[in-house]
């Protein structure tokens, strides 16, 4: 229900990075609302080496045990991108709890976001504990991999 929450997460851009945001949109390689940049000049180089492994990724499990996370579910979105959302089914994704990994993390995370809606869409319609095993073990290569982090 786009309620805000803070997640938890390793540093792993230079300090100030969210105000450079605006001057790097020309290099955004994301389509939709989203911003992503695979070689991001804000990230630092233990931030790249977090990132490439995941390990960034590991300090949400305390948002998972304080209940604003689950494990598996659309990936929560910073509230730049939440405001940009501006297709009326594309906001459905906030009606289930987020999660720190989901279908688009576990089958590759390229950029593009339409691809990222209909996977969360899938995952919202087709829910079961089932789907969320599936989802778990995938991301498990995902991560080994590097698959797209960046």
């Amino acid at each position: 229900n786009r309620r805000r929450f803070p997640t938890y997460k390793f540093r792993t851009m230079v300090q100030g990075a969210d105000r450079m945001q605006a001057d790097l949109e020309h290099l955004n390689e994301a389509s939709g609302p989203v911003f992503k940049i695979r070689r991001d000049p804000r990230i630092t180089r233990i931030g790249s080496f977090l990132r490439k492994t995941s390990l960034d990724e590991l300090p949400q499990l305390v948002n998972v045990m304080r209940g604003d996370k689950s494990l598996v579910g659309p990936r929560p979105l910073p509230v730049r991108d939440v405001e940009r959302i501006d297709v009326r089914w594309h906001k459905r994704r906030f009606s289930v709890k987020p999660g720190i990994t989901c279908l688009w993390q576990a089958s590759g995370r390229e950029p593009d976001f339409e691809e990222w809606i209909k996977a969360d869409m899938e995952y919202i319609d087709n829910w079961s504990l089932k789907l969320d095993m599936r989802i778990l073990l995938a991301t498990i290569p995902a991560v080994i991999l590097g698959s797209g982090a960046h």
